[in-house]
Protein backbone atom coordinates (compact mmCIF):
# COMPACT_ATOMS: atom_id res chain seq x y z
CA UNK A 1 0.00 0.00 0.00
CA UNK A 2 1.34 3.66 -0.88
CA UNK A 3 0.63 6.53 1.40
CA UNK A 4 1.24 9.94 0.46
CA UNK A 5 2.82 13.10 2.09
CA UNK A 6 -0.62 14.23 3.53
CA UNK A 7 -1.64 10.84 5.12
CA UNK A 8 2.11 11.32 7.31
CA UNK A 9 1.19 14.24 8.50
CA UNK A 10 -2.42 13.37 9.35
CA UNK A 11 -1.10 10.20 11.53
CA UNK A 12 1.65 12.04 13.00
CA UNK A 13 0.05 15.25 14.24
CA UNK A 14 -2.87 13.11 15.70
CA UNK A 15 -0.37 10.93 17.62
CA UNK A 16 1.51 13.67 18.69
CA UNK A 17 -2.31 15.00 20.23
CA UNK A 18 -2.14 11.98 22.86
CA UNK A 19 -4.41 9.77 20.65
CA UNK A 20 -3.88 5.96 20.26
CA UNK A 21 -2.01 4.39 17.17
CA UNK A 22 -4.87 2.83 15.94
CA UNK A 23 -6.94 5.90 16.10
CA UNK A 24 -4.42 8.16 14.07
CA UNK A 25 -4.02 5.36 11.73
CA UNK A 26 -7.62 4.97 11.09
CA UNK A 27 -8.36 9.45 11.25
CA UNK A 28 -4.94 9.24 8.22
CA UNK A 29 -6.39 6.38 6.25
CA UNK A 30 -4.09 3.96 6.61
CA UNK A 31 -3.47 0.50 8.35
CA UNK A 32 -2.10 0.37 12.54
CA UNK A 33 0.98 -1.46 10.64
CA UNK A 34 1.54 1.53 7.98
CA UNK A 35 1.76 3.72 11.14
CA UNK A 36 3.81 1.82 13.77
CA UNK A 37 6.12 1.51 9.88
CA UNK A 38 6.03 5.40 9.72
CA UNK A 39 7.15 5.82 13.48
CA UNK A 40 9.97 3.38 13.00
CA UNK A 41 11.24 5.85 9.81
CA UNK A 42 10.45 8.59 11.81
CA UNK A 43 7.70 10.45 10.87
CA UNK A 44 8.00 9.49 7.19
CA UNK A 45 11.07 11.55 6.10
CA UNK A 46 11.12 10.18 2.62
CA UNK A 47 7.69 8.09 1.08
CA UNK A 48 7.53 4.48 1.89
CA UNK A 49 8.73 2.23 -1.30
CA UNK A 50 5.99 0.82 -3.60
CA UNK A 51 5.20 -2.69 -3.45
CA UNK A 52 6.97 -4.82 -6.43
CA UNK A 53 5.82 -8.29 -5.83
CA UNK A 54 2.79 -10.19 -5.77
CA UNK A 55 1.00 -11.03 -2.40
CA UNK A 56 -0.80 -14.04 -3.89
CA UNK A 57 -0.62 -16.63 -6.63
CA UNK A 58 -1.87 -15.68 -10.18
CA UNK A 59 -4.82 -17.73 -10.90
CA UNK A 60 -4.03 -17.13 -14.71
CA UNK A 61 -0.35 -18.67 -14.61
CA UNK A 62 -0.80 -21.36 -16.26
CA UNK A 63 -2.90 -21.16 -19.33
CA UNK A 64 -2.03 -17.24 -19.85
CA UNK A 65 0.64 -17.83 -22.12
CA UNK A 66 -0.35 -21.13 -23.56
CA UNK A 67 -4.11 -20.43 -23.90
CA UNK A 68 -5.03 -16.98 -23.57
CA UNK A 69 -2.22 -14.84 -25.09
CA UNK A 70 -2.58 -16.99 -28.82
CA UNK A 71 -6.10 -16.14 -28.31
CA UNK A 72 -5.31 -12.12 -28.51
CA UNK A 73 -2.72 -12.04 -31.01
CA UNK A 74 -4.87 -13.59 -33.41
CA UNK A 75 -8.02 -11.26 -31.83
CA UNK A 76 -6.96 -8.40 -30.29
CA UNK A 77 -10.72 -6.94 -29.41
CA UNK A 78 -11.34 -10.09 -27.31
CA UNK A 79 -12.78 -8.77 -23.93
CA UNK A 80 -11.61 -10.34 -21.00
CA UNK A 81 -15.68 -12.07 -20.30
CA UNK A 82 -15.35 -13.84 -23.52
CA UNK A 83 -11.75 -15.32 -22.32
CA UNK A 84 -13.10 -16.07 -19.39
CA UNK A 85 -16.04 -18.05 -20.58
CA UNK A 86 -13.56 -20.34 -23.08
CA UNK A 87 -11.99 -21.00 -19.48
CA UNK A 88 -14.61 -22.15 -17.93
CA UNK A 89 -16.02 -24.40 -20.70
CA UNK A 90 -12.51 -25.96 -20.63
CA UNK A 91 -11.81 -26.31 -16.91
CA UNK A 92 -15.38 -26.31 -15.47
CA UNK A 93 -15.59 -25.01 -11.41
CA UNK A 94 -12.04 -23.44 -11.84
CA UNK A 95 -12.41 -20.11 -13.28
CA UNK A 96 -15.43 -18.49 -10.98
CA UNK A 97 -16.58 -15.49 -12.18
CA UNK A 98 -14.81 -12.87 -9.44
CA UNK A 99 -11.82 -14.00 -11.15
CA UNK A 100 -13.24 -11.58 -13.75
CA UNK A 101 -11.98 -8.21 -12.40
CA UNK A 102 -8.06 -10.29 -12.47
CA UNK A 103 -8.43 -11.32 -15.95
CA UNK A 104 -9.47 -7.44 -17.17
CA UNK A 105 -6.58 -6.37 -15.56
CA UNK A 106 -3.99 -7.96 -16.86
CA UNK A 107 -6.24 -7.76 -20.63
CA UNK A 108 -5.66 -4.23 -20.18
CA UNK A 109 -1.89 -3.99 -19.45
CA UNK A 110 -1.27 -6.44 -22.18
CA UNK A 111 -3.00 -3.96 -24.63
CA UNK A 112 -1.02 -0.98 -23.10
CA UNK A 113 2.54 -3.20 -23.78
CA UNK A 114 1.59 -5.62 -26.90
CA UNK A 115 -2.06 -4.37 -28.46
CA UNK A 116 -2.90 -2.29 -31.35
CA UNK A 117 -2.38 1.82 -31.45
CA UNK A 118 -5.03 3.67 -30.97
CA UNK A 119 -6.48 6.27 -32.78
CA UNK A 120 -5.03 9.77 -31.81
CA UNK A 121 -7.17 12.76 -31.33
CA UNK A 122 -5.51 15.55 -32.96
CA UNK A 123 -6.64 18.90 -31.20
CA UNK A 124 -7.24 22.14 -33.47
CA UNK A 125 -6.70 25.33 -33.44
CA UNK A 126 -10.34 27.40 -33.74
CA UNK A 127 -9.70 31.27 -35.23
CA UNK A 128 -12.27 33.45 -34.22
CA UNK A 129 -15.10 33.50 -37.85
CA UNK A 130 -13.25 30.77 -39.27
CA UNK A 131 -15.83 27.95 -38.21
CA UNK A 132 -19.41 27.29 -37.30
CA UNK A 133 -21.27 24.20 -37.00
CA UNK A 134 -24.74 22.94 -37.40
CA UNK A 135 -26.36 19.37 -35.62
CA UNK A 136 -29.43 18.03 -34.62
CA UNK A 137 -30.17 16.73 -30.90
CA UNK A 138 -33.38 15.31 -29.13
CA UNK A 139 -34.03 15.66 -25.48
CA UNK A 140 -34.65 12.40 -24.14
CA UNK A 141 -36.33 11.62 -21.12
CA UNK A 142 -38.43 14.96 -20.00
CA UNK A 143 -41.92 15.07 -21.86
CA UNK A 144 -42.72 18.62 -23.02
CA UNK A 145 -46.05 19.22 -23.59
CA UNK A 146 -48.14 21.68 -25.51
CA UNK A 147 -52.07 22.18 -24.88
CA UNK A 148 -51.86 19.12 -22.66
CA UNK A 149 -50.18 16.72 -25.42
CA UNK A 150 -46.68 15.76 -25.65
CA UNK A 151 -44.68 17.23 -28.44
CA UNK A 152 -42.62 14.97 -30.39
CA UNK A 153 -39.59 17.17 -31.73
CA UNK A 154 -35.88 17.74 -31.66
CA UNK A 155 -33.44 21.06 -31.79
CA UNK A 156 -31.65 22.47 -34.42
CA UNK A 157 -28.58 23.66 -32.64
CA UNK A 158 -25.89 26.07 -34.28
CA UNK A 159 -22.80 27.13 -32.75
CA UNK A 160 -19.73 29.06 -33.59
CA UNK A 161 -16.47 26.82 -32.08
CA UNK A 162 -14.25 30.42 -31.35
CA UNK A 163 -16.55 31.95 -28.83
CA UNK A 164 -19.71 29.45 -28.50
CA UNK A 165 -22.31 31.22 -29.56
CA UNK A 166 -25.40 29.23 -30.24
CA UNK A 167 -28.84 29.34 -31.53
CA UNK A 168 -31.66 26.37 -30.99
CA UNK A 169 -34.96 26.14 -32.49
CA UNK A 170 -37.51 23.46 -32.01
CA UNK A 171 -37.84 21.64 -34.71
CA UNK A 172 -41.12 18.86 -35.38
CA UNK A 173 -40.15 17.19 -38.06
CA UNK A 174 -36.33 14.64 -38.53
CA UNK A 175 -33.05 15.74 -39.81
CA UNK A 176 -34.39 17.19 -43.29
CA UNK A 177 -32.62 19.87 -45.26
CA UNK A 178 -35.67 22.23 -44.94
CA UNK A 179 -35.47 21.87 -40.53
CA UNK A 180 -31.31 22.58 -41.90
CA UNK A 181 -31.81 25.49 -43.98
CA UNK A 182 -34.50 26.97 -41.64
CA UNK A 183 -32.51 26.46 -38.93
CA UNK A 184 -29.06 28.02 -39.86
CA UNK A 185 -30.83 31.24 -42.03
CA UNK A 186 -32.52 31.62 -38.60
CA UNK A 187 -28.97 32.04 -36.53
CA UNK A 188 -27.12 33.32 -38.84
CA UNK A 189 -30.06 36.20 -38.89
CA UNK A 190 -29.54 36.60 -34.97
CA UNK A 191 -26.09 36.52 -34.93
CA UNK A 192 -25.50 39.11 -37.92
CA UNK A 193 -22.89 37.77 -39.47
CA UNK A 194 -21.56 34.52 -41.23
CA UNK A 195 -18.56 32.49 -40.59
CA UNK A 196 -15.77 31.64 -43.08
CA UNK A 197 -16.83 27.90 -42.67
CA UNK A 198 -19.80 25.90 -42.30
CA UNK A 199 -20.37 21.84 -41.05
CA UNK A 200 -22.57 19.71 -40.49
CA UNK A 201 -22.63 16.20 -40.39
CA UNK A 202 -23.67 13.29 -43.04
CA UNK A 203 -28.06 14.28 -42.60
CA UNK A 204 -28.11 10.22 -42.98
CA UNK A 205 -31.79 10.88 -42.11
CA UNK A 206 -32.35 13.08 -45.39
CA UNK A 207 -30.85 10.99 -47.36
CA UNK A 208 -32.09 7.51 -45.91
CA UNK A 209 -33.83 5.44 -49.38
CA UNK A 210 -33.10 8.29 -51.65
CA UNK A 211 -32.34 7.35 -55.00
CA UNK A 212 -28.85 8.89 -56.30
CA UNK A 213 -30.06 11.79 -57.97
CA UNK A 214 -31.86 12.71 -54.96
CA UNK A 215 -29.05 12.58 -53.50
CA UNK A 216 -27.03 14.47 -55.31
CA UNK A 217 -29.73 17.13 -55.27
CA UNK A 218 -29.78 17.67 -51.63
CA UNK A 219 -25.92 17.94 -51.78
CA UNK A 220 -26.34 20.85 -54.63
CA UNK A 221 -28.77 22.59 -52.23
CA UNK A 222 -26.47 22.67 -49.05
CA UNK A 223 -23.48 23.56 -51.38
CA UNK A 224 -26.01 26.74 -52.41
CA UNK A 225 -27.40 27.32 -49.52
CA UNK A 226 -23.57 27.95 -47.72
CA UNK A 227 -22.31 29.93 -51.02
CA UNK A 228 -25.38 32.70 -50.76
CA UNK A 229 -23.91 33.47 -47.46
CA UNK A 230 -20.56 32.99 -48.25
CA UNK A 231 -19.48 30.17 -45.97
CA UNK A 232 -17.71 27.49 -47.15
CA UNK A 233 -19.71 23.60 -47.22
CA UNK A 234 -18.27 20.80 -45.34
CA UNK A 235 -19.71 17.55 -43.55
CA UNK A 236 -17.99 15.39 -41.34
CA UNK A 237 -17.35 11.96 -41.98
CA UNK A 238 -20.33 9.40 -41.19
CA UNK A 239 -20.05 7.65 -38.49
CA UNK A 240 -17.08 9.84 -37.03
CA UNK A 241 -18.97 12.03 -34.28
CA UNK A 242 -15.85 13.54 -32.86
CA UNK A 243 -15.68 15.43 -36.00
CA UNK A 244 -18.14 17.48 -35.02
CA UNK A 245 -16.84 17.35 -31.31
CA UNK A 246 -17.34 21.30 -30.75
CA UNK A 247 -20.57 20.68 -30.83
CA UNK A 248 -21.61 17.55 -29.81
CA UNK A 249 -20.23 18.25 -26.13
CA UNK A 250 -22.50 21.22 -26.11
CA UNK A 251 -25.45 19.41 -26.41
CA UNK A 252 -25.09 17.98 -22.96
CA UNK A 253 -24.53 21.59 -21.34
CA UNK A 254 -27.26 22.76 -23.49
CA UNK A 255 -29.63 20.24 -22.46
CA UNK A 256 -29.10 20.43 -18.85
CA UNK A 257 -29.51 24.02 -18.55
CA UNK A 258 -32.72 23.32 -20.11
CA UNK A 259 -33.35 20.61 -17.99
CA UNK A 260 -32.65 22.99 -14.68
CA UNK A 261 -34.65 25.99 -16.34
CA UNK A 262 -37.82 23.35 -16.66
CA UNK A 263 -37.03 23.13 -12.97
CA UNK A 264 -37.31 26.83 -11.85
CA UNK A 265 -40.22 27.12 -14.20
CA UNK A 266 -42.11 24.63 -12.18
CA UNK A 267 -44.08 23.08 -15.41
CA UNK A 268 -43.40 21.70 -18.82
CA UNK A 269 -46.59 22.47 -19.98
CA UNK A 270 -46.74 25.51 -22.80
CA UNK A 271 -49.26 27.14 -24.31
CA UNK A 272 -48.06 26.91 -28.07
CA UNK A 273 -44.78 25.60 -29.99
CA UNK A 274 -44.26 29.64 -30.16
CA UNK A 275 -44.14 30.02 -26.54
CA UNK A 276 -41.88 26.94 -26.06
CA UNK A 277 -39.80 28.64 -28.45
CA UNK A 278 -39.92 31.77 -26.88
CA UNK A 279 -38.82 30.58 -23.87
CA UNK A 280 -36.05 28.28 -25.31
CA UNK A 281 -34.74 31.59 -26.77
CA UNK A 282 -34.48 33.14 -23.66
CA UNK A 283 -32.78 30.53 -22.17
CA UNK A 284 -30.14 30.34 -24.61
CA UNK A 285 -29.12 34.19 -24.66
CA UNK A 286 -28.81 34.15 -20.67
CA UNK A 287 -26.00 30.99 -21.72
CA UNK A 288 -24.85 33.19 -24.83
CA UNK A 289 -24.34 36.04 -22.54
CA UNK A 290 -21.29 34.37 -20.33
CA UNK A 291 -19.42 34.52 -23.53
CA UNK A 292 -20.26 38.14 -24.77
CA UNK A 293 -16.45 39.35 -24.75
CA UNK A 294 -15.36 36.35 -26.78
CA UNK A 295 -17.86 37.02 -29.61
CA UNK A 296 -17.38 40.54 -29.69
CA UNK A 297 -13.85 39.80 -30.69
CA UNK A 298 -15.35 37.41 -33.40
CA UNK A 299 -17.60 39.60 -34.93
CA UNK A 300 -14.67 41.70 -36.97
CA UNK A 301 -14.25 38.22 -38.40
CA UNK A 302 -17.66 37.36 -39.33
CA UNK A 303 -18.81 37.61 -43.02
CA UNK A 304 -21.69 40.37 -43.68
CA UNK A 305 -25.09 38.76 -44.81
CA UNK A 306 -26.69 39.26 -47.78
CA UNK A 307 -29.68 41.60 -48.05
CA UNK A 308 -32.45 38.52 -48.71
CA UNK A 309 -32.40 34.81 -47.49
CA UNK A 310 -32.21 32.29 -49.78
CA UNK A 311 -34.96 29.42 -50.49
CA UNK A 312 -35.18 27.59 -47.28
CA UNK A 313 -37.99 25.62 -48.25
CA UNK A 314 -38.64 22.20 -50.32
CA UNK A 315 -41.41 22.80 -53.48
CA UNK A 316 -44.02 20.44 -54.44
CA UNK A 317 -46.78 20.61 -57.00
CA UNK A 318 -49.92 18.67 -55.98
CA UNK A 319 -53.56 18.49 -57.65
CA UNK A 320 -56.69 18.75 -55.43
CA UNK A 321 -58.71 15.92 -55.54
CA UNK A 322 -62.32 15.75 -55.97
CA UNK A 323 -62.44 15.42 -51.80
CA UNK A 324 -61.22 18.40 -51.67
CA UNK A 325 -57.46 17.06 -50.04
CA UNK A 326 -54.29 17.33 -51.07
CA UNK A 327 -51.37 14.47 -50.03
CA UNK A 328 -47.96 15.90 -49.17
CA UNK A 329 -44.97 13.25 -47.90
CA UNK A 330 -47.66 10.71 -47.30
CA UNK A 331 -49.85 12.95 -45.14
CA UNK A 332 -53.62 14.14 -46.58
CA UNK A 333 -54.77 17.32 -45.60
CA UNK A 334 -58.49 19.46 -46.59
CA UNK A 335 -58.41 22.67 -48.59
CA UNK A 336 -61.40 24.93 -49.20
CA UNK A 337 -63.46 22.79 -51.67
CA UNK A 338 -63.37 25.79 -54.38
CA UNK A 339 -59.64 24.65 -55.58
CA UNK A 340 -61.18 20.61 -56.44
CA UNK A 341 -59.42 20.20 -59.53
CA UNK A 342 -56.52 22.74 -59.56
CA UNK A 343 -52.76 22.00 -59.18
CA UNK A 344 -51.03 24.08 -56.13
CA UNK A 345 -47.56 25.15 -55.63
CA UNK A 346 -46.73 23.95 -52.33
CA UNK A 347 -43.58 24.86 -50.00
CA UNK A 348 -43.02 23.36 -48.02
CA UNK A 349 -41.30 23.68 -44.30
CA UNK A 350 -40.59 22.50 -41.21
CA UNK A 351 -43.59 23.50 -39.81
CA UNK A 352 -45.88 24.62 -42.13
CA UNK A 353 -47.18 24.88 -45.75
CA UNK A 354 -47.56 27.45 -48.07
CA UNK A 355 -49.78 26.51 -50.94
CA UNK A 356 -50.11 28.72 -54.31
CA UNK A 357 -52.17 29.00 -57.19
CA UNK A 358 -50.09 29.79 -59.96
CA UNK A 359 -48.01 32.98 -58.20
CA UNK A 360 -51.15 33.77 -55.98
CA UNK A 361 -51.26 32.80 -52.21
CA UNK A 362 -54.12 31.06 -51.50
CA UNK A 363 -54.08 28.92 -48.16
CA UNK A 364 -51.32 28.23 -45.28
CA UNK A 365 -51.76 25.19 -42.69
CA UNK A 366 -49.39 23.72 -40.21
CA UNK A 367 -47.77 20.71 -41.37
CA UNK A 368 -48.02 17.52 -39.18
CA UNK A 369 -46.11 14.33 -39.34
CA UNK A 370 -47.19 10.79 -39.29
CA UNK A 371 -47.93 9.16 -35.47
CA UNK A 372 -45.04 7.29 -34.34
CA UNK A 373 -44.77 3.56 -35.78
CA UNK A 374 -47.14 5.01 -38.82
CA UNK A 375 -46.26 6.08 -42.06
CA UNK A 376 -49.35 8.30 -43.11
CA UNK A 377 -51.64 10.91 -41.45
CA UNK A 378 -54.27 13.46 -41.89
CA UNK A 379 -55.21 16.71 -41.27
CA UNK A 380 -58.56 17.50 -41.52
CA UNK A 381 -60.12 20.72 -40.93
CA UNK A 382 -63.81 20.71 -41.35
CA UNK A 383 -64.37 24.35 -42.31
CA UNK A 384 -63.18 23.24 -45.49
CA UNK A 385 -65.87 21.10 -46.45
CA UNK A 386 -69.17 22.29 -44.62
CA UNK A 387 -70.38 23.87 -47.38
CA UNK A 388 -70.77 20.92 -49.33
CA UNK A 389 -71.78 18.58 -46.49
CA UNK A 390 -74.92 20.82 -45.81
CA UNK A 391 -76.56 19.47 -48.89
CA UNK A 392 -75.59 16.05 -48.47
CA UNK A 393 -75.34 15.29 -44.44
CA UNK A 394 -76.00 11.46 -44.78
CA UNK A 395 -72.79 11.34 -46.29
CA UNK A 396 -70.63 12.07 -43.22
CA UNK A 397 -71.91 8.87 -41.73
CA UNK A 398 -69.74 6.81 -43.37
CA UNK A 399 -67.46 8.95 -44.35
CA UNK A 400 -63.62 8.09 -44.59
CA UNK A 401 -63.17 11.00 -42.77
CA UNK A 402 -66.14 10.91 -40.59
CA UNK A 403 -63.54 11.16 -37.37
CA UNK A 404 -61.18 13.75 -38.88
CA UNK A 405 -63.81 16.19 -39.78
CA UNK A 406 -64.94 16.10 -36.03
CA UNK A 407 -62.67 18.86 -34.94
CA UNK A 408 -61.67 17.43 -31.08
CA UNK A 409 -63.01 15.32 -28.16
CA UNK A 410 -65.77 16.54 -27.24
CA UNK A 411 -67.04 16.62 -30.71
CA UNK A 412 -66.32 13.36 -30.73
CA UNK A 413 -67.93 12.36 -27.79
CA UNK A 414 -70.93 14.54 -29.03
CA UNK A 415 -71.39 12.22 -32.24
CA UNK A 416 -71.30 8.83 -30.30
CA UNK A 417 -74.18 9.95 -27.64
CA UNK A 418 -75.93 11.35 -31.24
CA UNK A 419 -75.62 8.36 -33.00
CA UNK A 420 -76.54 5.98 -29.84
CA UNK A 421 -79.77 8.37 -29.02
CA UNK A 422 -81.29 8.96 -32.86
CA UNK A 423 -81.16 7.32 -36.08
CA UNK A 424 -78.32 7.58 -38.96
CA UNK A 425 -80.19 10.65 -40.58
CA UNK A 426 -81.37 12.04 -37.89
CA UNK A 427 -77.96 12.06 -36.38
CA UNK A 428 -76.02 13.13 -39.20
CA UNK A 429 -78.53 16.12 -39.68
CA UNK A 430 -78.16 17.24 -36.28
CA UNK A 431 -74.24 16.65 -36.15
CA UNK A 432 -73.51 18.37 -39.91
CA UNK A 433 -76.01 21.00 -38.66
CA UNK A 434 -73.94 21.82 -35.42
CA UNK A 435 -70.45 21.73 -37.02
CA UNK A 436 -71.76 24.49 -40.01
CA UNK A 437 -73.07 26.69 -36.97
CA UNK A 438 -69.66 26.23 -35.15
CA UNK A 439 -67.43 27.66 -38.28
CA UNK A 440 -70.06 29.86 -39.48
CA UNK A 441 -70.74 31.75 -35.91
CA UNK A 442 -66.64 31.29 -34.86
CA UNK A 443 -68.38 29.49 -31.45
CA UNK A 444 -66.69 25.59 -32.12
CA UNK A 445 -65.46 25.60 -28.17
CA UNK A 446 -68.79 27.12 -26.52
CA UNK A 447 -71.34 25.17 -28.60
CA UNK A 448 -69.50 21.88 -28.02
CA UNK A 449 -69.49 22.61 -24.49
CA UNK A 450 -73.53 23.40 -23.92
CA UNK A 451 -73.91 20.29 -26.58
CA UNK A 452 -72.12 17.39 -24.74
CA UNK A 453 -73.42 19.02 -21.11
CA UNK A 454 -76.92 18.86 -22.26
CA UNK A 455 -76.68 15.90 -23.70
CA UNK A 456 -75.07 13.98 -20.55
CA UNK A 457 -78.07 15.51 -18.64
CA UNK A 458 -80.21 13.72 -21.00
CA UNK A 459 -81.55 16.47 -22.61
CA UNK A 460 -81.55 17.04 -26.54
CA UNK A 461 -81.47 19.96 -28.20
CA UNK A 462 -82.61 20.97 -31.59
CA UNK A 463 -80.85 22.88 -34.41
CA UNK A 464 -83.04 25.32 -34.46
CA UNK A 465 -82.44 25.56 -30.74
CA UNK A 466 -78.79 25.96 -30.83
CA UNK A 467 -78.96 28.09 -34.31
CA UNK A 468 -81.05 30.80 -31.50
CA UNK A 469 -78.65 30.34 -28.49
CA UNK A 470 -75.54 30.75 -30.67
CA UNK A 471 -76.77 32.33 -34.35
CA UNK A 472 -75.99 35.82 -35.07
CA UNK A 473 -78.56 38.13 -33.71
CA UNK A 474 -81.69 38.62 -36.11
CA UNK A 475 -81.62 41.98 -38.38
CA UNK A 476 -83.37 45.03 -37.18
CA UNK A 477 -86.75 45.34 -38.69
CA UNK A 478 -86.70 48.69 -41.19
CA UNK A 479 -87.58 51.78 -39.39
CA UNK A 480 -91.52 53.01 -39.75
CA UNK A 481 -90.94 56.65 -39.51
CA UNK A 482 -91.96 57.61 -43.11
CA UNK A 483 -92.39 60.97 -44.32
CA UNK A 484 -95.89 61.37 -46.03
CA UNK A 485 -95.54 63.60 -49.00
CA UNK A 486 -98.32 66.22 -49.19
CA UNK A 487 -100.56 65.37 -52.41
CA UNK A 488 -100.55 68.74 -53.99
CA UNK A 489 -96.99 67.62 -55.69
CA UNK A 490 -98.60 65.42 -57.71
CA UNK A 491 -100.92 67.77 -59.10
CA UNK A 492 -97.48 69.69 -60.36
CA UNK A 493 -96.31 65.85 -61.65
CA UNK A 494 -99.48 65.93 -63.85
CA UNK A 495 -99.03 69.23 -65.29
CA UNK A 496 -95.06 68.31 -66.77
CA UNK A 497 -96.32 65.36 -67.77
CA UNK A 498 -99.72 65.94 -69.30
CA UNK A 499 -100.22 68.10 -72.91
CA UNK A 500 -101.83 71.82 -72.75
CA UNK A 501 -104.89 70.44 -73.56
CA UNK A 502 -104.53 68.13 -69.95
CA UNK A 503 -102.97 71.45 -67.88
CA UNK A 504 -106.08 73.87 -69.36
CA UNK A 505 -108.34 71.19 -67.55
CA UNK A 506 -106.50 70.91 -64.58
CA UNK A 507 -106.15 74.65 -64.40
CA UNK A 508 -109.73 74.73 -65.33
CA UNK A 509 -110.64 72.06 -61.82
Amino acid sequence: MSINSQQVRIYMSTRASGQRQVTAAAKAGISERTGRRIERREAGAEPLAKRHWRTRKDPFEEVWEAELLPLLDQHATLQAKTLLEVLQERYPARYPDPLLRTLQRRVKQWRALNGPDKEVMFRQQHPPGRLGLSDFTQLKGIIITVGGQPLVHRFYHFRLVFSGWRFVKVILGGESFTALAEGLQSALRRLGGAPEEHRTDSLAAAFKNLKLEDRDDLTQRYEALCAHYGMRPSRNNRGQGHENGAIESPHGHLKKALVQGLLVRGSNEFDSVASYQHWLQALVDKLNRRGQVKLEEERPWLGSLPSSDTVDYTELFVRVTSSSTIQVRLIVYTVPSRLIGERLRVHLYDDRLHCYLATEHVLTLPRVYASKGKRRGRRVDYRHVIGSLKKKPMAFYRSQLRDDLLPNATYRQIWRLLDARLCERAACKLMVGVLALAAEQNCEPALGQYLLQALQTGALPTLVELQQRFGAPPAAPPSSDLEQHPLLDYDQLLCLTAGPGAQKEASHV
